[in-house]
């Protein structure tokens, strides 16, 4: 579970993320739609650890992101915007390196590879260099990456941005299966197709504050709108609901 109250950044006079308060539980795909720049990317940063908030709390698997960071590294499985990858390692090179900096043994780190690859159908190109993947196979190894030690709690930062459309849908699959799973699922999309497709609830986010959370059906009644876009552009500009 994933539990946030009033988590705020600001760098010097620009202020990211304002307050943002929300929950999201297991087995739920919770997703923060908003454009570019609206604080999407900040508050999944914030949550993972990567950047201390300036005020608000929040506890990620039970955990204060704060005062126990440490723990909610474990707990947590983070696919960012660039994957990240070493191009020169193999597909499980890649993932065994990171494995060991979880401390997984080395018998657990081989089977926990083939396992996950085989999920994202990527064992067959598991001893190729990942310098020579398509952008989509990179993805899925960041995937891969970030649930090799079987986190509880997932954060995904635009999961299929780039990707052609046959990559993007394996993404999608994959991505329900893991809410199948039981895991806590936070995605960033400015995608309003990947929002309806994929989000159990979602959170309209803009100039770094929420403007309206709730499931789709939810969105539409507030916003009088019978369209998922016709009550974003009503809902980004106006007050916050919470429904």
């Amino acid at each position: 579970m994933v539990e946030v109250l009033n988590l705020t950044k600001q760098f010097n006079s620009i202020l990211a993320v304002d307050r943002v308060t929300f929950s999201c539980f297991p087995g739920e795909i919770f997703g923060l739609l908003g454009p570019n720049g609206a604080g999407k990317t900040t508050t999944l940063r914030m949550l993972s650890t990567a950047l201390r908030p300036t005020s608000g709390t929040a506890k990620v698997a039970g955990y204060d992101i704060v005062r126990e960071p440490e723990m909610v590294r474990r707990n947590i499985g983070v696919l960012p915007a660039d994957p990240g990858l070493y191009g020169r390692l193999t597909a499980a090179e890649n993932l065994r390196y990171f494995g060991r900096l979880y401390d997984m043994e080395g018998g657990t780190i081989d089977r926990r590879i083939a396992d996950v690859l085989e999920m994202l159908n990527l064992l067959e190109d598991k001893d190729r260099r990942t310098e020579g993947f398509s952008k989509g196979m990179k993805q899925k190894v960041a995937i891969a990456r970030a649930i090799l030690h079987d986190p509880p709690v997932l954060f995904f930062d635009e999961p299929t941005a780039g990707l052609d459309v046959m990559s993007a849908r394996a993404v999608h699959e994959f991505i329900a299966r893991c809410r199948d799973m039981g895991k806590t699922i936070i995605l960033s999309t400015h995608s309003m197709d990947e929002a309806q497709k994929l989000c159990d609830r979602i959170a309209i986010i803009a100039r770094g504050s929420i403007r309206a959370i709730g499931t789709l059906d939810d969105l539409r009644s507030v916003s009088r709108e019978s369209s998922l876009e016709e009550a974003f552009v009503k809902l980004a500009g106006d007050h916050g609901h919470e429904l």
